[in-house]
């Protein structure tokens, strides 16, 4: 009798899996997140993360309280609230009121609540917009270049194509060059859907739109039939609240999708984000419905709904500060703008002028946020950013995967938001080292060769 064989271990090739796990782009934070392990002693410039002395863990607590007394307040007895908290949930969310309450006192924005859907972070309402807009494969995104990895990953993944736009001298897309890529993609028989902009302290530029360049944009957007899709995760560390009204706040035809986020004004780990999408929709039969509860339907085909724990968390913050973020995060705006201003001054005391010069180095000086932008005579990759954390104790973010189409090779991305004075004082002072290192080891002169 022939003995059964034994079953195969089954292995799978990367060719036969989706195209974009062979993309190089879903390697940039992987590496990251690897080489920040293997250095833990480093001084780190690399994280987007807030800074985690603003948090205490008993807050948690007093947050889930403050949102309980509100639901008793509202008559829901213990079996509603029972439900409230541990049941799925409606799709949409359950803290939409208290969202659209902050939007109105914090932004100036007047949107009904059931013009949102509470989200899984920002990053999933990133994933719901661009299913939803983008009908086939000739709808085209327009992105500004550089770009946040998380739109252009969000697009990969999707089969999306995306067409870059080069930030203006004033930051942000540069409105000719926007209706300009629309063109271009329209005369190649391709439809421009949307245009993807993040016009306070981009991540990565840490640039800022003035107020005029916002309008121009909008005006070009509705030139070209672009929706905006606005993306505001930072717009609360502007120095002077309101100094720079969002897209959303400047709109006046619903023309603007406006993602938020409580990962930098709250706390990240509750995964909370939100989109205001009220554009209204109008079906084969005629009955209209807003964008909202499009999304809202593809949302119960990923994640259901948003965790309602979550949701309760951050709504008992809301309450607890009357729904005004902007007041209670006064302290960590201070913080973050003072940590900016030492990294701008400690740049400038270890690189004087001539130096900087003769190096053909340069940075830009943001007005705000977490980032900020450093120009090398070097090629700044994942290479060079390991010799960096493990030769001098350092870490930084390679510049070159934030460009859709290439660029950037020379730049390194340095943030302040999860370092103190201290250490931001310390990471430049062994920056500063590596880069005379690396100069001498390329043998960069003042133009970069």
């Amino acid at each position: 009798m022939t003995a059964p064989t034994a079953p195969q271990t089954v292995s799978l090739d990367l060719g036969d899996l989706h195209g974009s796990l062979s993309d190089p782009l879903l390697d940039a934070m992987t590496f990251l997140n690897e080489v920040t392990t293997r250095y833990p002693g480093a001084v780190s410039f690399a994280p987007g993360r807030p800074y985690e002395g603003f948090f205490e863990p008993e807050d948690v607590t007093a947050y889930l309280e403050a949102f309980l007394d509100h639901l008793a307040a509202r008559g829901l007895g213990r079996d509603a609230i029972r439900t409230v908290l541990f049941q799925y949930g409606p799709t949409k969310g359950v803290i939409a009121d208290l969202v659209a309450r902050t939007l109105a006192n914090d932004e100036g924005l007047a949107v009904p609540p059931e013009a949102l859907v509470l989200t899984v972070g920002a990053q999933e309402g990133m994933l719901l917009t661009l299913r939803a807009l983008c009908a086939g494969p000739d709808d085209v995104v327009l992105v500004s270049s550089p770009c946040y990895v998380g739109v252009t990953g969000a697009a990969r993944l999707l089969d999306l194509t995306t067409v870059p736009v080069p930030e203006g001298a004033d930051g942000g897309p540069d409105p000719e060059a926007v209706r300009a890529a629309a063109r271009a993609v329209r005369a190649d028989g391709r439809r421009p859907r949307a245009l993807y902009v993040v016009p306070d302290f981009a991540n990565p530029s840490g640039t800022s739109m003035p107020v005029a360049a916002r309008t121009r944009l909008l005006e070009t957007a509705a030139d070209e039939g672009l929706l905006i899709i606005e993306d505001n995760p930072y717009g609360f560390f502007a120095r002077e609240p309101g100094e720079r009204p969002t897209l959303k706040a400047l709109d006046r035809h619903r023309q603007v999708v406006y993602l938020g986020s409580f990962a930098k004004t709250c706390f990240p780990g509750a995964r909370l984000g939100y989109v205001v999408a009220d554009q209204e929709v109008t079906g084969p039969d005629g009955r209209r419905t807003l964008l909202a509860d499009q999304l809202a339907k593809l949302k119960s085909m990923t994640t259901v709904n948003t965790p309602a724990l979550s949701q309760a968390v951050i709504g008992g913050m809301l309450l607890t500060h009357d729904c005004r973020l902007r007041a209670a995060n006064a302290p960590a705006t201070a913080h973050y703008a003072a940590g900016m201003a030492t990294l701008l001054a400690e740049l400038d005391r270890h690189f004087p002028a001539a130096e900087r010069a003769r190096l053909g180095l340069s940075w830009n000086v943001p007005e705000g946020g977490f980032f900020a932008v450093l120009e090398v005579p070097f090629a700044a990759d994942d290479a060079a950013m390991e010799r960096c954390a493990r030769d001098h104790g350092v870490l930084w973010t390679p510049m070159a995967p934030f460009y859709p189409a290439g660029g950037g090779e020379r730049r390194l991305r340095l943030s302040i938001s999860s370092v103190t004075a201290g250490q931001i004082e310390d990471g430049v002072a062994k920056l500063a080292g590596f880069v005379r290192a690396e100069a001498g080891r390329s043998g960069a002169h003042a133009d970069g060769r």
